[in-house]
């Protein structure tokens, strides 16, 4: 698999001709990457901004934002999309398959306080696509929709921070949007589509933009021992100056004193045609370095991965991928660099060097 939870169907039939038309607007992709769960209750803001990275129990209705639930250490446990609604509500948005799980977190945890939840996936259609100006049925789609979540990861959040040079990856190309549509209005949403000659993309194809984009993935990129840090999630799921929530002190530790462990790599692969997979083993001569999370073919950067690998990986070290019997050689774009974190130690170390050069 090039992806731990791979989108079917992955292809149909021209991926990279996919991903043209899915990054300029003339395609969408109708597979479903999310999960629907409606909270309600008087107390569902204060129930969410307790335990969340960022308060999305307080969006205004149609606003969208992205969080985090981490445990006391710091590490990611799932991650939820969000938006406001207009019934003093929010829709989260856990990735694929998460639902099920986020319905019994908010069960589980809210004690007595006035929260409910509910899985409400199967009563929405959805449609994700990139916006791109000019494109009549975009809006129309938007207003047919009864909300739509814009993925934040385009922008640094308020309140958030980038650790990645804004050289390395154009974060203003990732515009997704994914609308969800009542299950009533399907047709009409199809309908709307066929006549603007809106094509359809597999799975493969968004991955693989998500790969040229950064764009974190629960499902591919986290595992048990990640923090936010080492994915640079802290530009849209965190923010530093939120009151206290579980793994709060991780957060302030790591960005302030410390360094995360390990970090994001984007890989550029040799010009062989084979994909790499999720698992596949980051080799710096014959020791492991690092793992892939996602392998892909860019339409013009052709066989891609993203990767996790050791925070002090040298930046010129001669990398390659263990795919099966194949060996690959590749070249790594840091994403979180390896000086990520510790700015609060950083500037003492400034400031002694400055008292010392005074005297």
């Amino acid at each position: 698999m090039t992806s731990r939870a791979p989108l079917e169907p992955r292809q149909l039939g021209d991926p990279l001709g996919e991903q043209h038309r899915l990054i300029t607007g003339r395609a969408v992709l109708s597979i479903p990457t999310r999960d629907v769960v409606h909270v309600t209750g008087a107390d569902r803001e204060r129930f969410l901004n307790v335990l969340l990275s960022r308060d999305v129990g307080s969006l205004p209705a149609g606003a969208s934002d992205e969080a985090l639930l981490l445990d006391a250490a710091g590490h990611v446990q799932f991650a939820v999309g969000a938006v406001g609604g207009a019934d003093d509500d929010v829709w989260l948005l856990p990735e694929r398959g998460g639902a099920e799980r986020v319905v019994e977190w908010v069960h589980k945890m809210r004690f007595m306080l006035r929260v409910d939840a509910e899985d409400a996936t199967s009563r929405f259609a959805q449609v994700g696509w990139f916006a791109v100006n000019g494109r009549d049925w975009q809006p129309a789609l938007e207003q047919l929709a009864d909300f739509v979540w814009c993925d934040p990861w385009a922008h640094l959040a308020v309140g958030g921070w980038q650790y990645a040079d804004a050289e390395t990856v154009e974060y203003e190309t990732w515009t997704w949007r994914i609308a969800f549509v009542d299950g009533s209005r399907r047709a009409e949403a199809k309908t709307l589509l066929d006549d603007a000659e809106v094509r359809r993309s597999g799975g493969d194809a968004w991955q693989a933009l998500r790969i040229a984009a950064a764009r974190p993935r629960e499902a591919d990129e986290v595992d048990d021992r990640t923090i936010p840090h080492e994915l640079d999630w802290l530009r849209s799921a965190v923010h530093l100056d939120k009151g206290c929530y579980p793994g709060q002190e991780t957060i302030a530790k790591v960005h302030n004193l410390g360094h995360p462990p390990r970090r994001l790599v984007l890989l550029q692969l040799d010009g062989s045609d084979t994909w790499v997979e999720h698992g596949d083993a980051v080799l710096a001569g014959d020791q492991q370095v690092g793992t892939v999370t996602t392998g892909g073919m860019h339409w013009e950067m052709g066989p891609v991965a993203l990767a996790v690998v050791r925070r002090g990986l040298a930046l010129d070290a001669e990398l390659t991928v263990q795919h099966g019997d194949e060996t690959m050689v590749a070249r790594q774009e840091a994403i979180v660099p390896a000086d990520a974190g510790g700015l609060a130690a950083s500037a003492v170390r400034d400031l002694r060097r400055a008292r010392r050069r005074a005297h």
